[in-house]
């Protein structure tokens, strides 16, 4: 019997001149990002159905939050929505912001830090002794101020690091001694009143270039746009080098001109009232500067990987003990200069700059706007969204003359809310093999 050899072969012998069957083809992994821009918007529809099927949220919830705070409030007073209303979010809700900021670094290794209203407070004492009592040079004693808010977070740090004592307890322990000393250090009258020259000027003054004519909002706006444009282009170019995806031209450009329709309203509306606050564009610059930090640099990495893991971090050679001591030097420093933002508004160091409000605000600021208790995941923006939900809050329910148990409840139900929507979020996470 002959065989037919002209048919397509499905088996081929092997040595023991036995059959086998051929291994299947393996299909090369692709990228998603490839396939989420060659399907032009419906990819990035789908991949965004995708994300919060799993659970990846991000801004989306407190972003919709806002949406519904403004609405709710402009129904209830027709004067809301006024350029006053931006004014006082962007004074008051600026020293806020700078201690959120700090906390996030805290919050990303699944840490707390319940000692930064009371360093604020000091920081803004010490400030005012140096410069008001002793004729120091303004710059000289913010440096000082500064140095002392590091050296603050560092000391937490350290005893949390290298000798083991809980965060909680450590920073708990913190809150009352700095305090203390902050009414030492004060004296008998408990306030030392500031003046508005110098960097307390600067501090709330507004950013005005050519003039008093011409505000600076604009020309700060066509300078984050331009910056944002730039960073982008010079992303793409290295991305591309390296052969690995990358966001496409058309992409930047519309990132870019949302960017810029966002960042003109509000300069517009700012200008409209008092102008751009000089405080909020200490805020904005240290924004970018502490985001690229933690998604630009390899420190970042470690902090998110510490906060994910810290056995793991261990294992692939992390110094473990050198990132928490630093996160809570960077906690410490950003507590002094919020302090420093919280008398700007007053006017005054006293002992409000340690009100416990500020420290629960700050982490409920933090934590609302997007940062996860559980340490690994959040963003430095998190921040000024968080803060945004609160004063958008606290100035509405001023304007409807509603007093400090409304405030409280609502703050205490919405910070309630994020918590369940972390969580929520990271069992979808972990369901859909992501967590």
């Amino acid at each position: 019997m002959s065989n037919d050899t002209t048919g397509p072969n499905t088996t081929e012998p092997d040595i023991a001149g036995t059959e086998t069957t051929p291994p299947p083809a393996v299909e090369q992994a692709v990228d998603p990002r490839l396939l989420v821009r060659e399907e032009g918007f419906k990819g990035y529809l789908n991949e965004f159905r995708r994300k919060v099927r799993g659970g990846e949220l991000g801004s989306l919830p407190v972003v919709i939050g806002l949406v519904i705070i403004w609405a709710v409030f402009s129904i209830k007073d027709s004067g809301y929505f006024a350029a006053s209303t931006a004014t006082f979010i962007a004074y008051y809700g600026a020293g806020l912001c700078l201690l959120a900021m700090g906390m996030v670094f805290v919050l990303l290794l699944g840490e707390i830090d319940l000692s930064i209203g009371s360093v604020s407070g000091l920081s803004a004492a010490i400030y005012a002794v140096l410069y008001i009592h002793d004729g120091w040079n303004p710059w000289l004693a913010l440096i000082v101020t500064l140095l002392c808010g590091a050296a603050i977070g560092a000391i937490h740090g350290w005893v949390f690091a290298k000798i083991g004592v809980p965060a909680f307890v450590v920073t708990l322990a913190g809150f009352l001694a700095w305090q203390g000393l902050m009414l030492w250090v004060l004296g008998s009258s408990g306030t030392i009143n500031l003046d508005n020259k110098g960097l307390m000027g600067i501090l709330t003054g507004n950013s005005e270039f050519l003039g008093a004519d011409i505000s600076g909002g604009y020309i700060l706006a066509t300078v984050a746009v331009v910056i944002s444009l730039l960073g982008g282009l010079n992303e793409q170019r290295r991305r591309r080098a390296a052969g690995i995806p990358f966001r496409p031209t058309s992409e930047l450009i519309l990132r870019t001109g949302l960017l810029a329709v966002v960042a003109y309203v509000v300069a517009y509306i700012l200008n409209t009232d008092k102008g751009v606050p000089n405080v909020l564009v200490l805020v904005l610059v240290l924004l970018v500067l502490a985001d690229w930090v933690l998604r630009r640099t390899t420190y970042g990495r470690q902090v998110f990987a510490v906060g994910g893991s810290i056995e793991a971090s261990r294992r692939a050679g992390i110094n473990v003990a050198r990132i928490r001591i630093s996160v809570y030097t960077i906690s410490g420093t950003f507590a002094a200069l919020g302090g420093l933002a919280i008398a700007g508004t007053t006017q005054s160091a006293n002992l409000s700059g340690a009100d416990p409000n500020n420290l629960m605000m700050a982490i409920a600021a933090a934590v609302i706007g997007g940062t996860s208790l559980f340490g690994g995941r959040g963003r430095v923006w998190s921040a000024l969204l968080g803060v945004l939900v609160i004063e958008s809050i606290q100035y509405g329910l001023y304007r409807l003359s509603m007093g400090q148990d409304a405030e409280y409840m609502i703050m205490g139900a919405v910070l309630l809310a994020a918590v369940i929507v972390d969580s929520l979020s990271r069992r979808s996470q972990k369901n859909s093999g992501r967590g």
